[in-house]
């Protein structure tokens, strides 16, 4: 699938929006559209390559600086500008490869931007805008942490050419000393340490695996069928708590987190006790 790491954002963003072009300032690798799903006009949001970027490491996918700050900008808009009861939901389509790690966005301050849309997703769902995350293709490292993480709702295809974790799997090899092979055989035991994105389903943190005959050439049929889906995710993120509960309490996250959930309930009686005090 690695020939197709890159383009699915802008396949998918195309099929569901009937656009594939930047608002006008933005850089050439964020992708805006205000659009109707069902009965909201709702604003979905890419980032996508950009063959043509000012720093090159977001000609590949990655998700630099001039990216989370257009990104953090859209974001605030539909806050700033919403006047009614019913909060415009904000999709982010999702196919990065990671947070851009270059000595000049270093030095210029990569994690603030990040920070920025970061917190300008989560702003917006504490605000009460259903956030929604669609993973078609690859999720990985401070990319997805800036770019759909904050969500309410996260959807993602179950394809193999989908891909939700903290690192790549080469680099993850290096940093535990390990083999690919061997991370791949503690992967098929241990669920954190997988690649597949049938096991990070097991963690509880997804809220639906959707099924893609060909993700990169998708049928009219199943794109209406994805826009069911997201228009079912936002109903289910308004009539919802607006913080991100659901993540520990799914069936998966009690079976899969016992120990997690076990070591947050112990902290929380902690700082209580500490309080009283």
């Amino acid at each position: 699938m690695s020939e197709y790491l890159g383009i699915r954002g802008t396949v998918w963003f195309r099929a569901l929006t009937g656009q594939a072009s930047p608002m006008r300032g933005d850089p050439g690798s964020v992708l805006t559209a205000d659009v109707s799903l069902g009965e909201d006009n709702t604003r979905f949001l890419c980032v996508v390559r950009d063959p043509h970027a000012r720093f090159p490491c977001a000609r590949d996918g990655q998700v630099g600086l001039e990216e989370a700050y257009a990104l953090a900008t859209r974001v605030r808009e539909v806050i700033e500008q919403e006047t009614g009861a019913v909060k415009r939901p904000i999709i982010a389509i999702v196919d990065v490869k990671s947070q851009a790690y270059g000595r000049r966005e270093e030095t210029a301050a990569i994690f603030l931007a990040a920070a920025a849309a970061a917190d300008a997703y989560g702003s917006a769902r504490l605000a009460g805008h259903p956030v929604i995350t669609l993973v078609v293709g690859h999720a990985l490292s401070g990319g997805f942490l800036t770019h759909g993480y904050q969500a309410n709702r996260i959807l993602a295809f179950d394809d193999d050419g989908v891909m939700i974790h903290a690192m790549h799997k080469e680099a993850a090899a290096r940093i535990t000393r390990r083999s690919v092979e061997n991370l791949e055989k503690l992967g098929r035991t241990i669920a954190p340490l997988s690649y597949d994105i049938r096991d990070y389903a097991k963690l509880g943190l997804l809220h639906k695996l959707l099924h893609v005959d060909s993700p990169e050439n998708p049928s009219q049929q199943e794109i209406q069928n994805v826009r069911d889906e997201l228009i079912a995710a936002i109903d289910d993120a308004r009539h919802s708590p607006v913080d991100l509960r659901n993540r520990l309490q799914s069936k998966e996250a009690r079976e899969t987190r016992k120990a997690s959930i076990l070591t947050r309930t112990i902290l929380e009686a902690q700082w209580a006790e500490e309080q009283v005090h």
